[in-house]
């Protein structure tokens, strides 16, 4: 349901925000209205959250007015947006993992009794609340034993709890699985047809397109246009949102010589839940990329090719043969990975961002008395440059960084290990558009280097926009193989679909 346009909960009139000498946000001006999904969307530091964050109280404008209802109001913190129903649920949860869900959700609304908590009457108003909403949790179930999509729902199952009248979701898939980023869009668009006004910060672009009625799009701080979803296209959003056209998103790659040499030479392999064995080469410059539905398998032809898993069958770099060779000699073979997580899997989020560009090729900058500093110091400064990482400085922890800063530190450490492999898992997950093309520039200029690169990517425009030959992946095994104009979109989603 799209709001009429006289009927506005909160407005934003010439807003402005700094932080020190940086002008975050230049003179924004927007209107929230209830009933309807609002996205916001741009690139890394286009200003979309701090946008997010002064309608919310946690951020106060620097210049500009906000209205609610008509009426001038001051926000001065989250607990006074809160007392005018303007919540804000952000990507890293602020729940009690230890406590039940009804503790959550009654949180600092407890119901008392003779100075002591009802747990009964806190209980039966958590249910009428999941009643009235149709989110359905078990009360009594700890938040901490909850995946990360019932989480978010304990949170806003607190909204509006009390009585939320705007929810500002920041970045709410990020985390989540794509099933249950899914069932997420439902629960949004449920509460926009409930009548509250959802404001939704995301960068996964066709999410905003499928779930929006209304979307703003930022651009270095400056508001570019507001208007209907329905008049954007991704086409539209990227060239608002970067000032260029999505022909623009992918660099030349350069095709590799016919005699180039053959880095790597796989036949035979079995991975873990595959039904054939898998032959694949990838010659010095080339970009192979393997394409499939989720859950086919790709990414156990990676790990089983890095080391991280056990497979069966002959891996050859470079004549060498890695078949029975660990992790660790593989890495000092010349086999790099950017995994699919890079949380989980690639980085060590609460250590410096020296220490998660180094720590693999720490014998580089070694010699007979140990460490190196001032070496390890001018070649993470170095390969932290080429890849375009902003930081402060390299001893900040990498939660200081962006999703996108952080995936360029992966990229960072893997041209310092000048690697003659490089696989790379999904290498633009979580990052906008902006730092897409970075990421892709930096790809692109590996294989020109002459490093052998087998990427995996879910976004099959990526498979297009810069592979050379395309490997169409199924229950584990290689089914279809493409090259050049023959990677089509329909080619790769119909040979993916014809094989489940």
């Amino acid at each position: 349901m799209l709001a009429s346009s006289e009927n506005t909960l909160l407005t934003l009139t010439g807003v402005s925000k700094r932080f020190g000498s940086t002008l975050a946000l230049d003179n924004i001006s927007v209107d929230i209205r209830p009933g309807e999904v609002h996205a916001l969307v741009g690139e890394n530091g286009a200003g979309k959250s701090t946008l997010g964050k002064l309608m919310v109280g946690v951020h106060q404008p620097s210049d500009g007015e906000l209205t609610l209802r008509g009426e001038p109001v001051a926000l001065a913190n989250p607990s006074v947006a809160l007392g005018h129903g303007l919540v804000g649920i952000a990507q890293e949860l602020s729940l009690m993992p230890t406590r039940s869900v009804t503790d959550n959700i009654m949180l600092a609304r407890e119901i008392t009794s003779a100075g002591f908590v009802n747990e009964k009457a806190n209980r039966s108003a958590a249910q009428a609340v999941m009643d009235a909403h149709d989110m359905q949790l078990d009360p009594d179930q700890l938040v901490s034993t909850l995946p990360v999509a019932q989480q978010q729902k304990v949170e806003i199952l607190r909204a509006l709890s009390r009585d939320a009248q705007l929810i500002l979701f920041d970045e709410p898939t990020a985390r989540l699985p794509s099933e249950e980023a899914l069932r997420l869009r439902d629960t949004v668009r449920g509460l926009a047809d409930a009548g509250k006004a959802v404001v939704y910060v995301s960068h996964f672009l066709e999410e905003v397109l499928a779930i929006s009625d209304t979307i703003t799009i930022l651009r270095n701080g400056k508001h570019i246009r507001t208007g209907p979803a329905s008049a954007e296209t991704r086409d539209t959003l990227i060239e608002g949102m970067t000032g260029s056209t999505l022909d623009a998103q992918f660099p030349k790659v350069h095709r590799p010589s016919a005699d180039a040499p053959v880095v790597l030479d796989v036949k035979g392999l079995m991975v873990q839940g595959g039904a054939d064995p898998i032959t694949l080469q990838i010659k010095a410059g080339e970009i192979v990329g393997l394409s499939g539905l989720v859950g086919a398998g790709r990414s156990e032809i990676a790990m089983a090719i890095m080391g991280a898993d056990p497979a069966e069958g002959r891996i050859m770099l470079d004549g060498k043969d890695m078949s029975q060779t660990t992790l660790a000699d593989r890495i000092n073979a010349g086999i790099a990975l950017i995994p699919e997580s890079r949380r989980d899997q690639g980085l060590m989020m609460d250590r410096p961002i020296l220490d998660n560009t180094s720590l693999p090729y720490l014998s580089r900058v070694s010699g007979w008395f140990g460490l190196k500093l001032q070496a390890e110091r001018e070649q993470t400064t170095q390969h932290c440059a080429q890849a375009t990482v902003k930081y402060a400085a390299l001893q900040d922890s990498m939660h200081t960084l962006s999703g996108g800063n952080q995936q360029k530190v992966l990229f960072a450490r893997a041209s310092l290990g000048a690697p003659k492999l490089l696989i790379v898992d999904e290498p633009t997950r979580g990052v906008d558009v902006g730092a897409k093309r970075k990421i892709y520039d930096l790809i692109a200029d590996m294989a020109a280097r002459g490093t052998a690169i087998l990427l995996i990517s879910s976004e099959i425009e990526e498979i297009i926009g810069l592979c050379h030959r395309a490997l169409v992946v199924s229950q584990g095994h290689i089914v279809s193989e493409f090259a050049d104009a023959d990677i089509t979109q329909e080619a790769l989603m119909t040979s993916a679909f014809s094989r489940v």
